[in-house]
């Protein structure tokens, strides 16, 4: 069996927020095997899953991310949109639109510090539309 859920999740600074609770309150209820895929529909956003217990982890994700891909690079062609919008486009590549977590017991089966974050790359990326399919 297959369901589907859309939703979207509020405006979010750019940075690594944790979002495992904001998808869980938006899933009915879970089956007691199974596999849960969380997509994003967004190009310049992405989706992670990583250490949940220590704040500077999201800290030093953006500084890293920053050294890999910097703003203002002045061969960048796509730029319209502003400083941050290419290397939000190549950081979402880098990171991924999407994530999947087993299913067991009716719970995800995260490790005990997993968390999924949403990796916000744009300065005001706005609302941002997920989907998440469960399959059972």
């Amino acid at each position: 069996m297959v369901e589907q859920v859309e939703f979207k999740l509020p405006a979010k600074s750019r940075g690594y927020h944790l979002i495992t609770s904001s998808i869980l309150e938006r899933l009915p209820s879970l089956p007691q095997q199974g596999l849960l895929n969380v997509f994003i529909k967004h190009t310049s956003a992405g989706l992670t899953i990583n250490e949940n217990a220590d704040p500077s982890v999201r800290v030093d994700f953006e500084n890293i991310f920053n050294d890999l891909v910097p703003e203002n690079l002045p061969y960048l062609t796509h730029t319209m949109e502003g400083a941050d919008d290419m290397p939000a486009h190549i950081k979402s590549s880098l990171v991924g639109a999407s994530v999947n977590i087993p299913i067991t017991n009716g719970q995800l089966n995260l490790g005990t510090w997993q968390g999924v974050y949403l990796c916000e790359f744009r300065n005001h990326g706005g609302s941002r539309k997920l989907v998440a399919t469960i399959y059972s």
